[in-house]
């Protein structure tokens, strides 16, 4: 059902605290009405029956990958409601029954591409039967769902146990959890989940103590037991899981990272800053709601520089430098606590409200804790990166749009336009209205959203209201539509310090006219984002004599930061640079993150004749290591179509 009432909202009841695991839910956030939070990619229709609460109790097979058990959803439906339609792909289900055990009648509809099955459940048993607030799914996922990757010892850094994650962003949770899986319909959870011993499982929900020792079965290893609970509604992608050998170090009274016990001191020692950097959030935009600030760093087949899931950060780990210089990726996924995980878009084609914000966000906490300097810098970065993206696109292709419009998916959308450019929007806002003010609002924002759905339209009127006082001559020099709606950079947009990069940007000129390299002393003096903004200047074409120099004074192809070697390989293999292809063939064995692995590929690829029997060969062996999201972006770069 589509409703179309501007800013309307279906505020139900507060729900009753389930008997399960005894979880205290506050009342359900509201589910959001309006045409602009209308989510297409969910077979759900909650203005007549909508999941409150969920409640897992699920077994982990590493032999079948799969997960098998049981899903207990609590409900609210609207007196005429008889039936309930819940999202999945993929999944096995044996029967359904309400509360009493009493079986119901379910469906599973017909498969769309992308975006899985309805399974739709008659909420009455019999004709005589009330109407069920509860529900138990019995279950199994395929064992080629697409949210979860079963990576083979040797795919671990320790290469003696298997590992388990979960990545359910965008619209992957419903391969293994049948839910509503929608942004705009948060829910409270918990879960039981049990593993073979040693293997540790850790949640993006708080651990409710000890694992319980469960013995084992003829035949079979012993198990354990661990159980979680999130007591505020999130929306369901956030619902994520991590299992393997892992240890654990605390970082502070409210944070500490999970990593592979080989991994684990550096890990610990990369994201040592982290409690500067919750203490810097709050002073700026207001209490930090989710109790701890836990991190994991996944083995390399993670496709994603980090993932927000609350109280259980996933990271990547090829932001591991050795000094701390990729900590932005921290503060990062620490702002979402604020944009995206508090207040969060209803609609995928809001994606700036989730990213946007919090790159903003993140760059206010990079100021706050590493200075001034080094936030100018990485907003010089993102501006030119949103210029760049905008030269290539077209400043009036509706791919640079933040809200994205109808004829473009809201998964194909240009990144710049929903990270950068809604950094570099409120970073005009924030100038033309005064940082004081600016912040004031944008505090009070998430105070008055805190646990709610929220659309463009809901951001601009609350702005428009709250910040401006309706005062038309302050709106109309911010051009709030043009931003949020329209192509391309508006003219008011606030230009990075021209200081940030100058030393950067006087040596990149003078390369680019004579050759003239900066000495290897000054290279190693300069910050990481000075020696990104250089190599992302270099010239498009360069002869093999100029790589080899440029990598004997700079010595690229031994940095340990892999922001850097990547800008390295990918100048190398576009210019068909043989000396390189080794160490990009090991890199890309050993690293799964797509915001690397695809342009690589890419890089190899468009050479045509030189690079496409290199890419060829390399992702025969590496494809089934990667994620399904890195899998789906490489297959259609090289035009893969066999069996994964």
């Amino acid at each position: 059902m589509r409703l179309f009432a501007l800013s309307s909202v279906i505020l139900l009841a507060a729900c009753n605290a389930p008997e399960i695991g005894e979880t205290s839910a506050t009342t359900v956030a509201p589910i959001l009405t309006s045409e602009q939070a209308f989510d297409e990619f969910t077979f759900a229709r909650p203005q007549e029956a909508r999941v409150t609460h969920v409640a897992l109790d699920l077994d982990l097979d590493f032999e079948e990958k799969q997960v098998e058990g049981t899903a207990t959803l609590d409900l609210q439906a609207t007196p005429e409601a008889t039936e309930i339609v819940l999202d999945t792909d993929g999944l096995q289900i044996s029967d359904i029954v309400n509360a009493d055990g009493e079986a119901l009648a379910w469906e599973m509809g017909e498969e769309v591409d992308g975006k899985g099955a309805p399974l739709t459940v008659q909420l009455n048993a019999d004709e005589d039967s009330g109407k069920a607030e509860r529900i138990v799914v019995s279950y199994a996922s395929a064992p080629d769902a697409e949210a979860l990757q079963w990576l083979d010892p040797e795919q671990t850094a320790g290469g003696e146990y298997p590992f388990l994650f979960s990545q359910g962003q965008a619209i992957l949770n419903r391969t293994w959890i049948p839910t509503q899986d929608s942004p705009g319909i948060r829910q409270t959870w918990e879960a039981r989940i049990t593993a073979p011993e040693p293997l540790t499982v850790v949640m993006s929900g708080i651990s409710q103590g000890e694992p319980e020792e469960l013995g084992a079965e003829p035949g079979e290893s012993s198990r354990r037991a661990f159980t979680f609970t999130m007591d505020k509604s999130v929306p369901p992608y956030l619902i994520a899981i991590a299992a393997g050998n892992i240890e654990f170090a605390e970082i502070g009274p409210r944070s500490g990272v999970w990593a592979e016990p080989e991994m684990l001191e550096a890990a610990a020692e990369e994201v040592g800053d982290t409690e500067e950097l919750i203490d810097a959030g709050i002073k700026l935009f207001g209490e930090y709601r989710w109790g701890r600030y836990d991190m994991i760093v996944l083995p390399p087949a993670f496709p994603y520089g980090g993932m927000e899931n609350p109280v259980m950060t996933f990271l990547t780990p090829t932001f591991i430098a050795g000094d701390r210089s990729n900590n932005g990726l921290i503060a990062h996924e620490l702002a979402h606590s604020w944009s995206g995980n508090l207040t969060t878009y209803a609609s995928w084609r809001d994606g700036w409200l989730n990213e946007g914000v919090t790159s903003y966000i993140e760059s206010r906490i990079t100021e706050e804790v590493y200075g001034k300097a080094r936030a100018e810098q990485e907003y010089a970065l993102s501006y030119a990166s949103l210029a760049e993206a905008v030269e290539e696109n077209g400043a009036d292709n509706p791919n640079t749009a933040m809200r994205t419009p109808a004829e473009i998916s809201p998964f194909d959308t240009s990144g710049e336009a929903i990270y950068d450019k809604g950094t570099v929007f409120l970073r005009t806002v924030e100038q033309i209205v005064g940082r004081e003010e600016f912040d004031a609002w944008l505090t009070a924002w998430f105070d008055n959203h805190a646990f709610q759905p929220v659309t463009s339209e809901m951001f601009l009127a609350d702005m428009r209201e709250n910040l401006l006082a309706n005062n038309i001559k302050l709106e109309e020099s911010l051009l709030l539509d043009e931003w949020v709606y329209g192509t391309g950079i508006p003219e008011n947009a606030a230009q990075p310090d021209p200081a940030a990069f100058a030393a950067v940007d006087a040596a990149a000129k003078a390369y680019a006219a004579d050759g003239t390299l900066p000495s290897s002393q000054t290279w190693s003096g300069w910050t990481a984002a000075e020696q990104r903004r250089f190599l992302e200047t270099l010239p498009e074409e360069m002869t093999d004599a100029d790589l080899a120099a440029l990598n004997e004074r700079l010595g690229l192809s031994s940095t340990g930061n892999n922001e850097v070697l990547f800008l390295w390989l990918e100048a190398a293999l576009r210019n068909e640079y043989d000396p390189a292809v080794p160490q990009a063939k090991e890199f890309l064995a050993r690293v799964g993150r797509n915001k690397f692995v695809s342009p690589l590929f890419e890089a190899l690829w468009e050479t045509g004749s030189w690079g496409r029997p290199i890419a060829t060969g390399l992702y025969e062996e590496t494809r089934a290591g990667y994620h399904s999201y890195t899998r789906s972006k490489v297959d259609e770069i090289v035009g893969y179509s066999g069996d994964a």
